[in-house]
């Protein structure tokens, strides 16, 4: 019932915005959103699949095309992903909005009161945001080691690798001698005890890691522990002062290159801020991440893919995609987190076709193939197209955040299970002979 009331707040409000809903097609064509496709094959068509929608993208970016400047959708979209606690099996909806003649700043502006008061209207007097942060990806990272941090938690870290250089702990000294290498500094109000740091200690090791290097301030100031003992007490000390930690407190540290790392230390900020109860679990928490890359390497198959949604503007345009070293580009890309979750994601559209083209060139594909999968979006885009851009949020994971669980089978009607079965219907299940023959279909299951 909370669930039937949001998405009527959610029309209600955006309707005042002078939106309007559109219902774009359920079949379609299969496109690089970035997941599996779930594919209808088609009876007519021999050998031909229909895709349903991972989301409606390209129909809402024509919807611009055709002077329609705003659109909005309550939209069913199908994924054939792994479920997870926070990914429901198969299909989810969103509220899916795009704009024309928008910047990165005007869907902001616009979708910024949507959704505060939707949340307002449901948060049963917990505080919500006013005003959102916007963090860039990298600073996320950085300071969260997540681009969906939980800003509820306070802890922030910080690069300590000065006070480890050269210093008495090898282990971290030799390690900095990597230019690419740092250690991070976890701060913990109120860690400083043997038997906390210890379990830090053990809860790393459980999760894979050697252990959870830490210092622990008592009486007087002095820095206690092994990492204490070996850099001595004037690093101590000013690692303290970098961190502004008092006696009573910790600190933990995680070291080698970032990249490897960070999650692993957005692990350990979100346990320190639960184990010390520094986490505020009454209220909501909005924030904008933006200046996402545009492009990341593919160690798998060793080449440059989308990071994102391939349909985004390069920051600089068709000149930086020229230019730039693709790995250092950020697009007009940017996610809304609340509480640990990603709840909407969206950008500013890349609406120049000479720019599309060369964008899908750098994640390997040429201009053929781009006109063969994505024709009437590029065909478009040849009259002239404004300026445009928005966003989809997630309405399970709304509903589920405002309902205060953190599994959507809770707030599902007839969830599938874990293993991705509707156990009530019986789906998936076995198609018939005939229903195969009449789509020319063989099945070819794997070997026992």
């Amino acid at each position: 019932m909370t669930r039937i009331e949001i998405i009527k707040s959610m029309r209600r409000r955006m309707e005042g915005q002078g939106f309007f809903e559109f219902n774009t097609p359920i079949l379609t064509a299969s496109s690089p959103e970035g997941a599996r496709d779930f594919l209808v094959p088609s009876r007519i068509h021999p050998g031909k699949f229909y895709a349903l929608p991972q989301a409606p993208q390209q129909y809402k970016q024509l919807l611009m095309m055709s002077g329609f400047d705003r659109y909005f959708q309550i939209a069913p979209c199908f994924r054939d992903e792994d479920p997870r606690a926070d990914r429901l099996p198969g299909e989810f909806y969103q509220l899916d909005v795009e704009m024309s003649f928008v910047t990165q700043e005007d869907v902001f502006a616009a979708m910024e009161p949507v959704i505060t008061g939707v949340f307002e209207e449901f948060a049963k007097g917990k505080p919500v945001t006013k005003g959102w942060r916007r963090i860039p990806f990298a600073e996320a990272l950085r300071k969260y080691g997540s681009d969906k941090p939980d800003l509820r938690n306070p802890i922030e870290m910080q690069d300590v690798s000065e006070h480890f250089r050269g210093s008495g702990f090898k282990v971290f000294a030799r390690m900095l001698e990597d230019p690419k290498n740092q250690v991070w500094a976890i701060p913990a109000t109120g860690g400083g005890s043997r038997a906390f740091c210890d379990r830090m200690n053990s809860w790393a090791q459980g999760e894979g890691q050697p252990g959870l290097g830490y210092i622990m301030w008592r009486e007087g100031g002095e820095g206690a522990g092994p990492l204490a003992n070996n850099i001595g007490p004037e690093r101590t000390a000013a690692i303290r002062a970098q961190i502004g930690l008092k006696e009573g407190d910790a600190a933990f540290f995680v070291a080698g290159d970032p990249d490897k790392f960070w999650k692993f230390s957005g692990l350990a900020r979100n346990k320190v801020g639960e184990e010390l109860n520094l986490t505020d679990k009454e209220r909501f928490e909005l924030a904008w991440i933006v200046d996402f890359p545009m492009y990341e390497y593919n160690e798998e198959d060793k080449k440059v893919d989308f990071s994102h949604n391939p349909f985004s503007m390069p920051q600089g345009g068709l000149e930086a995609l020229k230019s730039q070293d693709p790995l250092t580009i950020k697009a007009f890309q940017y996610d809304i987190t609340c509480n640990g979750y990603e709840i909407a994601s969206g950008g500013i559209r890349n609406h120049v076709p000479e720019a599309m083209v060369k964008a899908f060139e750098i994640a390997g594909y040429g201009e053929q193939e781009v006109v063969d999968r994505f024709g009437g979006m590029y065909r478009a885009f040849q009259y002239g197209a404004p300026p445009h851009g928005g966003m989809a949020a997630g309405v399970d994971r709304i509903v589920m955040l405002l309902c205060g669980t953190t599994n959507l089978r809770e707030i599902s009607l007839f969830p599938m299970n874990q293993q991705a079965m509707d156990l009530l219907m019986g789906a998936p299940s076995e198609a018939t002979t005939k229903q195969l023959r009449e789509l020319h279909i063989r099945v070819n299951l794997p070997q026992k």
